[in-house]
């Protein structure tokens, strides 16, 4: 089945965190989508977007959003692998720039950053204890003394790192939304964190996705939910084109590729 505008959209965080071959889930709750604060519908174009259609809103809105020199995703998205949900904060930009938190659910959470060709990252307990199921109690108590709670760097084009570092790459994370047609319907008017937006909705079979676009300035995409059996979730992007906090971590940093080598 071709994958619609507000299909691609929604499955660009959930694609891009499984990429990195984490067990995964939300631990609590990650930060949530916002709530939209629906206006009354109305009645026909005037308004925002007068005289275009939800599928032409929705392509200028894949468009500007693909167009970002930076963005932040937040919300949750499924994990295929275990049928859980990821809890995810990340800011990324074009250069390759992230800096944010994976919160696996009833698994722990994972810090990272990725600046220039260094990627750190830092574990909490419950996560390393996950990771190392199955391993002797012995090795995964060393795993978790030697990292757990503290900052660690390698090579991000190093094999290790590989996975997690591709998706601090903005043109790769949303790769997959260029391209995809929509016949999305004009909806009501809204606001997503104070922000004016247009509400679109679409269907994909029996898929059903809410697209959320930005009214005033640039039409950035600002929020997408699904409710899709096989990919449910809610999503939402901010910080367009605004700088990515990602600089080295202060303090003392475990080198693994030195530990390693």
């Amino acid at each position: 089945m071709r994958r619609t505008t507000l299909a691609a959209l929604c499955l660009v965080a959930a694609a891009t965190v499984t990429a990195t071959g984490c067990r995964s889930g939300q631990d609590g709750r990650a930060a949530a989508a916002p709530e939209a604060s629906a206006a009354p519908a109305e009645s026909a174009p005037p308004g925002p977007f007068a005289g275009l259609t939800g599928g032409e809103i929705a392509d200028r809105a894949v468009e500007a959003t693909t167009g970002a020199s930076s963005l932040r995703m937040k919300g949750d998205v499924p994990d295929d692998e275990t049928g859980g949900t990821i809890g995810m904060d990340l800011a990324l930009n074009r250069r390759g720039d992230c800096a944010g938190t994976l919160i696996m659910e009833g698994e722990g959470r994972a810090d990272l950053i990725k600046t220039g060709d260094t990627l750190y990252l830092k574990y909490d307990e419950r996560f390393l204890r996950a990771q190392s199921e199955g391993e002797p109690a012995a090795e995964t108590d060393a795993v978790v003394d030697l990292l757990a709670g503290k900052w660690t760097r390698m090579s991000a084009t190093g094999r290790d790192a590989e996975e997690m570092a591709g998706f601090c790459d903005l043109d790769s994370v949303l790769g997959e939304v260029r391209g995809a047609g929509s016949d999305a319907g004009r909806g009501e008017t809204t606001t997503v964190g104070g922000v004016p937006a247009i509400v679109l909705h679409e269907r994909d079979g029996r898929d059903r996705y809410t697209l959320y676009v930005a009214t005033e300035g640039e039409p950035y995409l600002l929020r997408v939910d699904s409710t899709s059996a096989a990919d449910p979730g809610s999503v939402t992007f901010e910080a367009y084109d605004e700088p990515v906090p990602a600089r080295r971590p202060a303090g003392e940093i475990l080198d693994l590729d030195a530990l390693g080598g």
